[in-house]
């Protein structure tokens, strides 16, 4: 294949004035705007005394939590106990985009390029748990600023629109929904996602887990686990132990505690900013009426969304991994990133100009090499786990937690008979081969956004191994 000159990209070829984006990013704090608003949550102890168990759940997120409510749905009389390291949400749970998609396979083309034979039972099984995660918020009265308002996919380039298929809008029927010049046409997904506040569907989900029976603990990090003699697990904490039959790990993002897990996920940073609340004026400007998701075509995608006192959320497009799979609170604040995603969203509503960012904030995704979670059993039955969600976990948990639940009954299942979860994907290879393989991976992406969307050889050498990804 022959490649196109590099050219810009539309975000590029109409970037705002730097003194422009400068002004917005000025008054921005690095904080994550939903933990803030959804003010202090109830405090749980910390594990400071042995206790027994049937079920033991490490890590406090969407997963864990899911898993913890799920198992008193299914059976109130067991002894279920949530292990939380830091606090109930803090990491990805309580400050991604706060997009709630049925997708379980990380979209369409992934899905299909990878389980073609049961792609369409996963869709119909990912839309069937986005419906019941509806009906719980409804039904146990979760607050946590639920809109079912599906997504817009927009193209910004002219290559990206044959991407679009057959039920593609036209550039003006884009145009009467979100007001942007660089919109050039779009697809729209109207029962596909909803959109949540994260951090409020966390805490709430912590509030339904406790009046259920599960009794939390926090800042209590699992050290270890060790077998019993008597065919029980003794989980290790920092100040003491649970002894239990069953355990899950849902600890995604960080240092698994099986040590055949250790290789299956990187931690890949995505950033975000939160504008002030837009003027009616400023509002009336883009339209958004329909407040759907956001999404653009581009391999770096971006993603926006507007909040419950409308703000715009806009993140997306420089995900960044670190030698040695590093986790600090110091990556999470990279002014040359923030500086272009505050450049991007000011290209894509120019009439904009003089809002500003209120916080900047980025948080570590979880992923593998299928980029949709895998699951598993260890420790002869008795532990399961999944991990690898790469950033669509905040609906696919709930799902996932139905799987964990089915692998430890023992029980076979249609969920259990997936080959999703039967198969395990390719392992991460050590360093310094991953820092290499990732960061060539996203050189050759942002190349392909410069080349009209051509892949070089190097993807389409990934792309026939089963390990490509498109967004």
């Amino acid at each position: 294949m022959t490649f196109t000159a590099p050219h810009q990209t539309a975000y590029e070829r109409n970037a705002p004035d730097v003194r422009v984006v400068e002004a917005a990013l000025k008054p921005s704090r690095h904080a994550v705007f939903w933990l803030e608003e959804a003010g202090v949550s109830e405090h749980y102890p910390t594990l400071d005394a042995a206790v027994d168990a049937d079920l033991t759940v490490v890590g406090g997120g969407y997963l864990g939590l899911w898993t913890a409510v799920l198992a008193k749905r299914r059976n109130p009389a067991q002894r279920v106990v949530l292990l939380e390291a830091e606090t109930i949400g803090w990491a990805a749970s309580g400050r991604n985009g706060g997009f709630c998609e049925a997708s379980i396979t990380h979209g369409e083309e992934n899905g299909r390029s990878r389980w073609p034979d049961e792609y369409d039972l996963l869709e119909r099984m990912g839309l069937e748990n986005l419906d019941a995660m509806e009906a719980d918020v409804r039904d146990l009265g979760i607050e946590c600023q639920w809109e079912r308002t599906g997504t817009l996919t927009a193209a910004v380039e002219q290559h990206q629109l044959p991407w679009l298929g057959d039920d593609a809008l036209s550039r003006a029927e884009v145009t009467s929904m979100i007001n942007s010049p660089l919109f050039l046409g779009g697809a729209v997904d109207r029962d596909g996602c909803a959109l949540v506040q994260p951090a409020r569907l966390a805490k709430e989900l912590a509030r339904i887990a406790t009046e259920s029976g599960v009794t939390i603990f926090e800042h209590s990090a699992v050290t270890r686990l060790d077998s019993t003699t008597s065919g029980r697990t003794t989980v290790v904490t920092n100040r003491s132990t649970v002894t239990t039959d069953r355990v899950v790990l849902a600890t995604n993002v960080f240092r698994s505690l099986l040590w055949q897990n250790r290789l299956m996920t990187v931690p890949v940073y995505d950033y975000v900013l939160m504008t002030e609340p837009l003027s009616q004026e400023q509002l009336a400007s883009i339209g958004w009426e329909g407040r759907q998701g956001l999404a653009d075509m581009a391999n770096q995608f971006h993603y926006s969304r507007l909040t419950a006192d409308n703000r715009i959320l806009y993140g997306g497009y420089d995900a960044v991994y670190h030698f040695g799979k590093k986790l600090s609170a110091a990556r999470e604040d990279r002014p040359e990133t923030f500086t272009t995603l505050a450049s991007h969203l000011l290209a894509t509503f120019p009439q904009l100009e003089g809002v500003t960012v209120s916080h900047r904030w980025a948080g570590a995704i979880d992923t593998c090499t299928q980029f949709a979670a895998f699951y598993g059993l260890a420790r002869r039955g008795r532990v399961a786990y999944a991990a690898g969600f790469t950033g669509l976990g905040v609906g696919a948990t709930r799902f996932a937690a139905e799987v964990l639940l089915d692998l430890l009954s023992g029980t076979s299942t249609p969920r259990t008979e997936l080959q999703m979860v039967r198969k395990r994907p390719l392992p991460f290879p050590p360093e310094p081969a991953a820092a290499a393989g990732i960061n060539l991976t996203r050189w050759a992406l942002d190349r392909a956004d410069h080349r009209e969307g051509n892949r070089n050889a190097f993807l389409r050498t990934l792309d026939a191994m089963g390990l490509g990804f498109d967004s």
